[in-house]
């Protein structure tokens, strides 16, 4: 049997990060074996459609690297790969109808008062529980309705008594008691498919044999497998993921600031960081390996190890884990994409290409995501106010009094100094700290803090001098020895 999964989203908006799993895992859980991964648009919720959603969706499929051999963009033999677009050729309705005639389904013509007569509090949730009522129309005045024109939905006829056993890949055999099992709503007033009805259809018709979704859809299960049944289909491996709650342990929301892939592209995320993440969000391969390339997840990537406890998305091993792959990056690749920053926070050595080649090397090695950079390299363009008290260092053995007396008698030196090339400046300045009998950290500490105002930068001393030059750097010598009381 050849697996064939897919991703269904709906186009309402920016692809949640667990959205992102389901697509991920199940393009993994296809590419692992040689199968097929498509791409269906669910668009059936015509109240929540957002304008451009469904180009965002093959947008991010693309950064993410996970293409789709069938979809609505590329074809493929069981289209059309939009749901309204299978609306209007009547396949929804027709299967509906299958089931009306077969007692599996039933039309409902109860008003909306009436179904709000219904309403009870359950668990604390005020939900309609459906009572059945038009279950009991007799042919004759379904028809006679049907022919007057009275709104109607087709509703599942589902049983009140025994109970529904159904099996899941992770949670194994799952037993419900059919009276929690709603007689939920099929086609709707309006001649669409409700998303639980469709998406049955739908991956019955497209061959889909390995279901990924959220386990919020477990209780759902057995509405969909009495409607497999019903039809004579055959149901398909179920695979439903942990939920993604944050830090707190509460479902990651939209107010959290990094719950889409878009958000977190807009933070400076790289994709492939992002997709390595969002694979371990409730998996880990067999060797516990974190640096994992979508190839690498091909390779190794086994659902039965997806976990069943939520999953913490935890922002600071994100973080880290970007810095890996910048740190991984090529050079000349990591340049292209910081140069726009590095030129926007240095305006003074935006045309200057060698400068910003080396800025971008102190910094690689440095960063987590590209926004932290203007913060490491702002002093390069202007010295800011600071504290003396960071001319402290115990280890360095430096205070205020120490880091004046090396800063004054540093100056001459630099003074007469021509070459601020870095290797000229750092061999002369070592010679001039041998020749004192200084320590290296006595003298490039206070020299460093007086240079950038920081106690950390991305580079030393003699980096810093280069990168200024002689005459600013002179000056903001000078300042810091006026500063320590010079």
């Amino acid at each position: 049997m050849k697996i064939r999964t897919r991703y269904a989203p709906s186009p309402t908006g920016r692809m949640h990060v667990g959205n992102l799993r389901t697509a991920l895992y199940a393009y993994l859980i296809a590419k692992h074996e040689n199968g097929d991964f498509l791409l269906r648009i669910e668009d059936t919720d015509q109240g929540r459609l957002y304008e451009g959603a469904t180009d965002l969706i093959y947008r991010t499929l693309a950064d993410t690297g996970l293409k789709h051999d069938e979809g609505p963009d590329v074809g493929g033999p069981v289209g059309p790969y939009v749901q309204s677009e299978r609306v209007k050729a009547g396949l929804y309705q027709k299967y509906a109808e299958e089931l009306v005639a077969k007692k599996e389904a039933y039309y409902c013509f109860c008003t909306q008062e009436r179904l709000d007569s219904l309403r009870q509090e359950i668990d604390g949730k005020e939900v309609m529980v459906y009572d059945k009522h038009c279950l009991s129309l007799s042919e004759e005045e379904v028809q006679a309705k049907l022919q007057a024109g009275e709104p109607y939905v087709i509703r599942q006829n589902n049983p009140r008594e025994g109970k529904t056993v159904f099996h899941d890949e992770l949670y194994g055999d799952i037993e419900v008691d059919n009276a929690e099992l709603d007689d939920m709503v099929l086609i709707k007033s309006d001649g669409y498919p409700t998303y639980n009805f469709a998406n049955v259809v739908d991956d019955h018709l497209m061959g889909i044999t390995h279901v990924v979704r959220g386990n919020e859809y477990i209780s759902s299960t057995p509405k969909y497998n009495r409607l497999y049944e019903a039809f004579g289909w055959e149901i398909p491996v179920y695979i439903h993921c942990p939920l993604i709650t944050d830090e707190e342990h509460k479902k990651l929301s939209k107010r959290s600031g990094h719950s889409s892939f878009e958000d977190l592209v807009e933070q400076g995320f790289l994709s492939e960081a992002v997709v390595n993440f969002v694979a371990l969000l409730g998996w880990s391969p067999e060797d516990n390996r974190e640096i994992l390339s979508l190839t690498d997840l091909v390779d190794c990537f086994d659902y039965h190890r997806i976990s069943r406890s939520p999953a913490v998305f935890d922002y600071q091993k994100l973080r880290w884990m970007n810095g890996e792959y910048l740190k991984a990056m090529g050079p000349e690749k990591f340049r292209s994409l910081s140069l726009p920053i590095l030129r926007e926070t240095l305006p003074g050595f935006a045309d200057d290409a060698e400068k910003l080649t080396k800025i971008a090397a102190m910094v690689q090695s440095r960063v987590e995501i590209l926004p932290d950079i203007p913060d490491m390299i702002r002093f390069f363009a202007v010295l800011s106010d600071y504290d003396t008290e960071i001319y402290r260092n115990k280890k360095m053995k430096t205070d205020e009094t120490t880091s004046l007396h090396v800063l004054k008698e540093l100056l001459p030196f630099l003074e007469e100094a021509e070459d601020y090339t870095n290797d000229a400046i750092y061999a002369a300045l070592s010679e001039w700290i041998r020749e004192h009998g200084y320590k290296n950290g006595y003298v490039l500490w206070p020299l460093r803090i007086a240079l950038s105002g920081q106690a950390t930068t991305p580079c030393g001393a003699t980096e810093i001098l280069e990168m200024l030059g002689k005459e600013e750097s002179l000056d903001r010598i000078r300042k810091g020895v006026s500063m320590l009381g010079g």
